[in-house]
Order: C-alpha cells, then sequence, then structure tokens
C-alpha cells in the first residue's frame, strides 16, 4: 500500500508517474504552492509594490492562481484585482462569472465584468453565425486580449497573471511550431513584455503545473470553479495538438516537461534572433499597441462589419 512520500499518511490523493512520489493532501496542496513560489521566484515574475490583475474566467487555471497569488495580499507584498471577460457563449458562460463574482467578494478585491457585447457589439455566439469566420478560438484569443489589456490599465495593474498552466504552454510551443508561426513562438514565456507602455506585462505563475493537478489542487482546496469546458474549443487546432501530447503522455510522462525545458532552454536565442522590430507603436484605430497599422482586433471587427466601442472604459 502506498503512503504519502512525505509524511506517511496512508490516505494517498495522487502518485506521480514521472517521479513515483506519493502524497496525501495537505502534502500535495504545500507542493503545489511552493511550486508557484519557486516559479515567481526563479522567473522574477512579481516586484514588491505590483498590482496584479487576475484574468479571472472561473474556472480552475484562474481561481488556483487567484488562490495562490492572494497568499502575497496577505504577507501586504502586492495588490490583488480581477477581470472576467464575458464572451457571450449561451448556456456556459455565465456559470463562471458567477464563480468569479464569488471569488472576487470573498477576497474582498476590486473586480471587473467585460463584455464581447458591450465593447464590440457582437458576442461570440453571434460571430460564429457569420458566413466563412476564422474560428471561435482565433476571435476570442485577440479579443479577449485587447479587453484584458485595456482593464488592467483602467484598474492601475502592473502585472496581468493569467492561468496559463504546463499543458497549455508545452500545446502552444508545438502548435505554433507545426504551423511556423515565429510571431507566437517568440512571445511564449513565463512573463510577455513589449516596449509599448500601453503593454501591461503578462504572468504565468502555473506554467509548471500538470492541468490535472491544478484541477486537484483546487477540489483539494474546496474551490468553488466552473468544471465545463468551452463548447467551441473542440474544434480548434489546440484541442488536437493536446489530444495527442495526452496521448503519449501515458507511456511518456515527463513529455510535456520536457518540451517546456527543452523550449526555455532555445528562448533567448529564439528572441534575440527571431523577434521582428515593431513598425508602428499603436493601433491607428483604437491605439492599443500593435506591430501594424491596424491591430489585429480592429482588422477582425472590420471584417465582421463592426468596431470597438472606446467609450468602452
Amino acid at each position: 500500500m502506498d503512503i504519502c512520500s512525505k509524511c506517511g499518511n496512508p490516505n494517498i490523493v495522487i502518485k506521480r508517474k514521472a517521479s513515483g512520489q506519493a502524497l496525501c493532501q495537505d502534502c500535495f496542496i504545500e507542493s503545489i504552492e511552493k511550486k508557484v513560489i519557486k516559479t515567481i521566484k526563479k522567473e522574477n515574475l512579481l516586484q514588491k509594490g505590483d498590482k496584479v490583475m487576475v484574468a479571472l474566467s472561473g474556472g480552475k487555471d484562474s481561481v488556483a492562481t487567484l488562490e495562490i497569488l492572494n497568499s502575497y495580499v496577505e504577507r501586504h507584498f502586492i495588490e490583488l484585482c480581477a477581470c472576467t471577460i464575458d464572451e457571450g457563449i449561451k448556456g456556459y458562460r455565465q456559470e463562471g462569472v458567477d464563480i468569479a463574482k464569488r471569488h472576487a467578494k470573498r477576497l474582498g478585491i476590486e473586480h471587473q465584468i467585460l463584455s464581447f457585447k458591450d465593447a464590440f457589439d457582437i458576442d461570440l455566439d453571434e460571430i460564429m453565425n457569420v458566413p466563412d469566420h476564422r474560428g471561435a478560438c482565433t476571435y476570442c484569443g485577440v479579443f479577449r486580449r485587447w479587453l484584458i489589456n485595456r482593464a488592467a490599465r483602467d484598474m492601475g495593474a502592473t502585472k496581468i497573471a493569467t492561468g496559463h498552466n504546463l499543458d497549455d504552454e508545452a500545446e502552444a510551443i508545438i502548435m505554433n511550431y507545426l504551423e511556423g508561426n515565429i510571431g507566437n513562438l517568440v512571445k511564449i514565456g513565463p512573463i510577455t513584455e513589449s516596449k509599448s507602455e500601453l503593454f501591461t506585462p503578462k504572468i504565468k505563475p502555473l506554467r509548471e503545473i500538470p492541468e490535472r493537478e491544478v484541477g486537484l489542487y483546487a477540489l483539494s482546496k474546496g474551490l468553488e470553479i466552473h468544471l465545463d469546458g468551452c463548447p467551441y474549443a473542440q474544434q480548434s487546432f489546440r484541442m488536437e495538438v493536446g489530444n495527442v501530447l495526452k496521448d503519449l503522455t501515458p507511456e511518456h510522462p515527463t513529455i510535456m516537461y520536457s518540451t517546456l525545458r527543452g523550449f526555455d532552454k532555445m528562448r533567448p536565442v529564439i528572441r534575440e534572433e527571431l523577434t521582428e522590430p515593431f513598425e508602428f507603436d499603436r493601433c491607428e484605430i483604437c491605439g492599443e499597441p500593435s506591430s501594424n497599422k491596424v491591430c489585429r482586433a480592429c482588422t477582425f471587427l472590420k471584417e465582421l462589419g463592426h468596431s470597438p466601442n472606446l467609450d468602452y472604459f
């Protein structure tokens, strides 16, 4: 019978195949929090006095990020606030929004809820009814980033924390490599920065935590989370890549770690050699940071016959 590798407790919640380590609930929670704190220190993700805005969807990843970062608030090291995006997905999004509200209220932090409909006069469900659309994830990612960056400035945040986990990072590395998308490959890492003063740096405290362990952490801590997956995600190339990696994991339990570690070793060279200089500083339509004359959000909105509501904030 397995017992906890750290304390000898016979009540095991996880046995890590990659390391053979077995952990009880308390030791598992402690291991996750220590690993995230180690990532934050190693990558210098936080500085004293930072105001960190968590991109809070209500799902396991963002709720776990909020919970762990709140320990820094308790030590008076940072401030926290949160932003939730309502993409307009009927039968799916509202539950996550409500859960996000309750977590923000529980922790007593400033919280904004922003919607595609109010910002762009069209929501994701409506976009999916437009003929020859580009796919839900393409629009969603671009529009969410546009809103989150504006919200961060509006709330005076110095950092944006997202809930990207190890699976997300490995998928992004493989996906962008297969697509030959050098522009996105250059941006992958623990922190995303820009020379533009309008861009708030994004940090990924959970990038070394496997997805299933993030979920187990949230459940072990008794955190309320939105368990449903996005109905549009099944159509994405990212999901296909993720399924391939998950199929390989049982026989190759360290594959996602090795994907991330290998990429991180190459990352400095990739950034130095392949980062393209900005031709422009900001979008001529919305004023947001952009390496082109018109940003991707405004390009997509123009195709859809819409434009951003610049008075939304």
